[in-house]
């Protein structure tokens, strides 16, 4: 038997659920602005190499937690773990980011796909387990992918992209094989997820990180489209308890009305949406988790505070906020300017709910 939740104010604020404040976590709070992950990752030797690693990858999940007083853990993985699975050849460069060895831009590539044998991501299934013994109930245990066309970008570019040149030329040169990619995709992000779910994630998060990219149109056709195909498939219950969803586009604040009616329980916003205005068009439909600019971190500790209060003041005394980053946090970002923020939010957060 799990432990008994201890704090559930993030399932809570994802279900539009009143909280008696408002809960907080970090796209990648667990990275390499904590000297102690630095230190960890030095001791597995590589990134891979922590990610793959049950017990590293359980260490470092919960060092933020030790630090910081935050609402919920999110495994400690890489988006690209999936692809991986496909037999593409991952690899990371230090200070150059992921590589694959083999690319998808031809019709034998891309017939050669298939949805993977999920034991080829046991390690993961192994970490989520892990680690939700190790929070014994603390915080919930948040689970992710990459959205079907985020990975589809590293599968066709090879790695990162600047002008997303390789992927976009086949998205509009063939899009049967585009379709084809993100089907595959889309039917291997589902039961990664729900395997997650199985293993013991209470949450589940789908970073569609480069939607944001795509003409209007192209971004129903060939991102949302799949989300939804995602979404549909991934279990909304396990074990009697429900399991929150979470769709977030950078970039995609153009297309917020449509991506909260793709089925997800929570829509991720980054820091170029109003969230008051954001509340006000999508209503009760569905939650909202974001938004600081994670450059904000980097001014003083009073500066952090007041751009927290200014998010939170926008957003007003109402159910479904769960406070987030509009984007991951950077590598360089001091940890003491976190410290300002989750505090920030907290006090701040209690203060409206009082003065309501």
């Amino acid at each position: 038997m799990s432990a008994e939740l201890q704090n559930d104010t993030f399932l809570r604020a994802c279900l539009r659920q009143p909280t008696d404040y408002t809960p907080v976590w970090l796209m990648r709070q667990a990275g390499r602005y904590l000297p102690e992950y630095r230190a960890t990752r030095a001791k597995a030797g590589s990134f891979m190499g922590l990610a793959t690693n049950r017990d590293y990858a359980t260490e470092v999940t919960l060092q933020p937690l030790e630090r910081y007083k935050l609402d919920a853990a999110i495994l400690f993985s890489d988006i690209l773990t999936v692809p991986d699975a496909m037999g593409l050849g991952l690899s990371f460069a230090i200070g150059e980011g992921p590589k694959f060895e083999k690319v998808v831009r031809d019709e034998a590539a891309v017939a050669a796909l298939a949805v993977p044998d999920m034991d080829k991501l046991r390690y993961v299934f192994d970490a989520v387990s892990s680690i939700r013994k190790a929070l014994n109930g603390r915080v919930p245990l948040i689970g992710f992918s990459g959205s079907p066309w985020t990975l589809a970008c590293y599968m066709v570019e090879g790695g990162g992209s600047d002008d997303y040149r390789q992927v976009k030329s086949l998205m509009y040169a063939r899009p049967d094989l585009m379709h084809r990619i993100l089907q595959v995709n889309a039917d291997a992000v589902a039961q990664y997820l729900n395997a997650q779910i199985e293993a013991g994630a209470q949450a589940v998060m789908l970073f569609d990180s480069w939607g944001g990219v795509l003409a209007d149109g192209m971004f129903q056709r060939f991102s949302l489209d799949y989300s939804k195909r995602v979404l549909a498939q991934v279990k909304t219950e396990h074990e009697g308890k429900r399991i929150p969803r979470i769709l977030f586009t950078k970039g995609g604040g153009l297309w917020l009305d449509q991506i909260a009616e793709a089925g997800a329980d929570v829509v991720g916003l980054d820091w170029t949406m109003n969230l008051g205005q954001a509340r006000a068009r999508v209503g009760d439909q569905v939650a909202l988790q974001g938004n600081l600019d994670p450059n904000v971190l980097f001014a003083p500790p009073e500066a952090v505070r007041e751009q927290v209060r200014a998010a939170l003041d926008s957003f007003g005394n109402h159910p479904g906020h769960v406070f987030n980053l509009g984007h991951g946090i950077s590598q360089h970002t001091p940890p003491e300017a976190v410290t300002a923020l989750v505090d920030e939010v907290h006090a701040h957060s209690r203060r409206l709910r009082a003065g309501a």
